[in-house]
């Protein structure tokens, strides 16, 4: 089977990477025609607009949070909670790769469009969900080690902010300190909840 990536792949490959690189706004469609190699009229073929290229992006984000996200962070950690700091540690080993350049596309991408068409934002909304989504059901799966009747999704949104928050800093200072003591908190917030949960227990 033919492994080689259609031309309609190729540019949506192609503004994901500019997108993230240098933004939405500041990236043209002759950006991603060159980096895509390829010639307007297949651009036009495949996205009328380059909205249609940014629609195109978000979607592949959405497909790609298992394969390109979870499943590597996640390779070996069977335990629920430390499955949470495994994928927060695929952030902070994003950040100290780039010399702390590294942003999360989705969060960077939703603080730069202002106020984005409908389509746009209800994409960018399906991303986050499916990321607070996952960690959900790691504290879900971590059953009655949080106490009774922890809403496990505004945690989960918690904790997406923790990282959006920590990564965000931790561009502005080119400093990993900001996202480890994000994280840090985090950790000790939830070895709260834990240890309230074992002594609400006990007889």
């Amino acid at each position: 089977m033919d492994s080689t990536p259609s031309t309609a792949d190729r540019l949506v490959f192609a503004a994901m990477k500019l997108f993230l690189e240098k933004g939405y706004g500041s990236t043209s469609v002759q950006d991603i025609l060159r980096e895509a190699k390829a010639n307007a009229g297949s651009l036009y073929h495949a996205f009328p607009t380059k909205q249609d290229v940014l629609l195109a992006v978000l979607d592949m984000y959405r497909q790609g949070i298992g394969p390109m996200l979870l499943a590597p962070a996640w390779n070996g950690v069977d335990d629920p909670i430390e499955r949470i700091f495994a994928l927060l540690g695929a952030y902070r080993r994003a950040l100290e790769m780039t010399d702390c350049t590294y942003s999360c596309p989705i969060g960077s991408l939703a603080l730069e469009l202002h106020e984005p068409d409908p389509p746009v934002r209800e994409l960018l909304a399906v991303n986050f969900d499916g990321w607070v989504d996952a960690v959900k059901g790691c504290l879900d799966a971590a059953g009655d080690r949080l106490p009774p009747g922890t809403d496990t999704r505004a945690l989960g949104q918690f904790i997406l902010t923790v990282m959006e928050g920590g990564v965000m800093q931790s561009r502005t200072h080119r400093s990993l300190e900001a996202f480890d003591a994000s994280v840090a908190g985090l950790r000790d917030y939830l070895n709260r909840l834990q240890a309230d949960a074992n002594s609400t227990g006990k007889p």
